[in-house]
Order: structure tokens, then sequence, then C-alpha cells
């Protein structure tokens, strides 16, 4: 009785946000509510359960996730996603454009939504494949899949972040796993971009003329100063990882302490905030107000994190619900492991198309099982993480936002874009879930 509630409000969620447009918060929450009514639940305990579920997700990675919002959009207005991308460029050769927007697609999604990263990237990416003389259609899937990548696995980007905070996943632990195990899917991307989407010609038709991207260059930050607000973060946050070890490493006195405080992942992000702000080559304080870069941040953030602490009262629900010793009892037998939260991720993004709204989901439905699974220690939490990233990579398509923007930015029409984009993320999705499996039976 409580898996079939439990199929059927998934399926609730899915239909209410495709076919009624109705917002992922609302469904999520009345998700949760349909489930402890019907899984008979006392109307006390339900209420409880989502003010708990909702109030302790949104404490946890609320403002963690208005930081990161925060940098992303800095990087974007300021010009900085330009700065890395002319550096990657620089390092990596200009006749390896495919390689260097795959790169710089993975490094700029990690703060900036995979959306937003399109789209700002675009432009430099057309003036960059005409000069090497490439199709169109190589070097946009190339940044497609590096973006990709990502917006689906590492933090501070939204979803993991917000994954990581429901499954109770040491973020640092999570971020160690993820920079090593997504490199392998990246350059499954960017074969995928060289090899098959090559074989498709558009023309890239440039939008910047030569001087007009010198311009915007010269008007950016420094590549130093841009990476800053992203990799300052990201030590702070590893580093307290390490210092909690049970081994010390870094003694037990003042400096651990400090590392403690700053690698705090509120705290780092904070710093990489600080850091965002001196991105601007112009400063003007309106960039700080509620009308300015900062208030668009928050606007930005806020959706995520209401849809994040509806989540987490659907997973307060379910937990309360009694519904772990259910399914434990009917996997009894099973060896899926990993594979499940992989294939709970990927059919609720296939199905409803926003990976973000699949990871928290998923991360939602998962929480209460991780014990039945043997992934209640902090590796399986972190790669539980990951597993649910990558089955949210799966299949970007007609009803997922990103599918029109890459494919209408690209000159692409819908038959192509299904053959280049979303085959190219099933096989992605698919292949980081068999690294995060294989990576699983080293270490757990």
């Amino acid at each position: 009785m409580l898996f079939a509630l439990l199929v059927l409000s998934i399926f609730f969620i899915i239909i209410s946000t495709t076919k009624f447009n109705l917002h992922a918060f609302l469904a999520l929450l009345f998700a949760a509510i349909f489930f402890g009514l019907f899984s008979g639940m006392s109307l006390q305990e339900i209420v409880k359960s989502l003010e708990e579920g909702f109030g302790g997700t949104i404490g946890k990675i609320g403002i963690v996730i208005i930081a990161g919002t925060i940098i992303g959009i800095f990087l974007e207005k300021s010009g900085g996603a330009y700065a890395m991308a002319e550096r990657i460029l620089k390092y990596i050769g200009e006749k390896s454009v495919p390689m260097a927007m795959s790169i710089i697609g993975y490094i700029v999604s990690i703060p900036v939504f995979a959306d937003s990263g399109f789209v700002i990237l675009s432009p430099l990416n057309r003036a960059l494949t005409k000069r090497a003389g490439l199709s169109l259609a190589t070097t946009a899937i190339a940044l497609c899949l590096g973006l990709m990548v990502s917006h689906t696995l590492i933090p501070p980007t939204p979803g993991p972040i917000a994954a990581a905070g429901i499954l109770g996943a040491d973020l640092g632990l999570v971020i160690m796993l993820a920079l090593p195990i997504s490199i392998l899917p990246l350059a499954f991307g960017w074969l995928w971009a060289t090899r098959f989407a090559s074989r498709t010609f558009i023309d890239p038709e440039p939008e910047l003329t030569e001087t007009e991207l010198k311009t915007r260059l010269t008007n950016s930050p420094s590549a130093f100063h841009s990476f800053l607000p992203i990799l300052v973060p990201i030590t702070l946050i590893v580093l307290k990882s390490i210092a909690d070890y049970p081994t010390h490493p870094f003694g037990v006195g003042a400096f651990s302490s400090i590392i403690g405080f700053i690698g705090a992942p509120v705290i780092a992000l904070l710093i990489g905030v600080l850091l965002a702000v001196t991105l601007p080559k112009k400063f003007d304080k309106k960039m700080l107000s509620s009308t300015g870069w900062v208030g668009e941040g928050l606007l930005a953030a806020a959706l995520i994190i209401m849809i994040t602490g509806a989540g987490g009262a659907f997973g307060k629900v379910l937990q309360n619900s009694g519904i772990a010793d259910v399914i434990g009892q009917g996997m009894a037998g099973t060896d899926l492991g990993l594979w499940l939260p992989f294939i709970v991720a990927a059919a609720i993004r296939a199905a409803q198309g926003s990976s973000t709204v699949a990871i928290i989901t998923t991360a939602s439905v998962l929480a209460p099982l991780l014990g039945t699974l043997g992934l209640d220690s902090a590796m399986g939490k972190a790669l539980t993480v990951l597993a649910i990233g990558s089955g949210s990579m799966v299949a970007s398509h007609a009803n997922d936002s990103f599918f029109w923007v890459v494919t209408q930015m690209s000159g692409m029409n819908v038959k192509t874009g299904y053959k280049l984009m979303t085959v190219g993320t099933i096989l992605m999705g698919v292949f980081a879930g068999f690294v995060i499996w294989m990576t699983g039976l080293m270490v757990l």
C-alpha cells in the first residue's frame, strides 16, 4: 500500500508539473499531504513532518544556494565567464575549440545554471567556431554536455547541494568524489561531440565580430580573478572535510578550528560572494541593491530554495510514514544499490524535464531508504548524491527548457536536437552512472 502510494505521489508530481503547469513547490507539498493522509499518518503528524522537513532542509542549505547563485550572477554580468574561457582556450589551443568549450562549460556551470551558462557563452562559441572552421553542432553539443556534467554533479550547483542537504551527506566529500569522477563523463561528452555531432554541419554565423569579441574580453576581469570565487570556496569546503577526518590531519588546535569555520559551506560560499563582488571593473553600489545584481541573484535562488524546502517536507513525510521498512522488505534479495537512485532520478527527469527537480525529488524519496540500501555511511551518502545527479542527466528533450535553449541558439531543428542532445545526455548519464557504480564497488 505504501509503495503504491509512493508511485502515485511521484506520478502526481510529474503529471501536475508537465500537463497542468503546476509549480514544483506546490506539487511536492500536495504530494506530501496526499501521501500522509492515505498512509494512515495522523493529521498532527503530517503537519509536524511538513514543518520539520521544510525548515530543516532550508536551514541547512538555504544560505549556500543564495551565495552560489549570487556568485554566478556576478560572473555572468562582469564578463568573468568570458575571461575564464579565453584563458582555457589559450592553454588548450585555438584549434581545439570543442575541448575548450567542454571545459569552459564544465567550469562555468559550477556556480551558474546550465541554461544561463549556454546563453552567456553562445556568442563566444559561435565566434570561435567560425574562426576554427568547424560545425556549430560540434561545439554547441560539447558546450551543452560540459555544462550538464557539473550542473548535475558538482556543488555549489543548487541540485547537488540540495541533495546533499536532504540526504545528510558531507558536502566536502561530495566535492572530493565529484571532481575526479566527473572528468570521465566530461571526456565522454567531448568524444560524442567530436565523433558524432561533428557529422552534422551547422554554419556558426557568429553574432560577434572579432573586434566586438576583443572589446568584451578587454572589459572583463582577469582570468585569475574570475576563477577565485569558484575555486576558493570549493578548496575551503574540501579542507574542512579533510580536517574532520578521525586522524585529525590538521591537529586539534586553533588552526583546525579556523579551517572548520571558514570551510563550513555557509562561510566558504559567503567568502566566494565577497570575491565575486570585486569582479566588475567599474563597481557601482547599485549592484548590491535589491534591484541590482545581488537582488537578481536572490530572486533566482528563491525558486530553488522553495522547491528544495518542499522536497525536504515530502521526504520527511515519507520518513515518518515507515515506508523505509516496507520497501526494505520488498527489496530483500535484490542488489540494486546505487542503481536505484540513478533509475528513479532518470525516470523523473525524463518525465518532467527539470534535472534540479528530479534531483530534489529523488533525494527526498531515497532519504529514508539509505539504511535499507546499505548507503547510510558517509561515503554511501556522497555516492548516492552523485548517482542521483548522473540519473538527472538522462534524456534532455522537449519538456526541458535547456533542450530549447541549446537547439534554438544553435540553429538545430527538433529532430537534430533529439539525435545529438537527447541521445548524448542519455549515453553520458548512463556512462556516469556506471562510473559511480564502479567507484562504489571499490570504496563501499
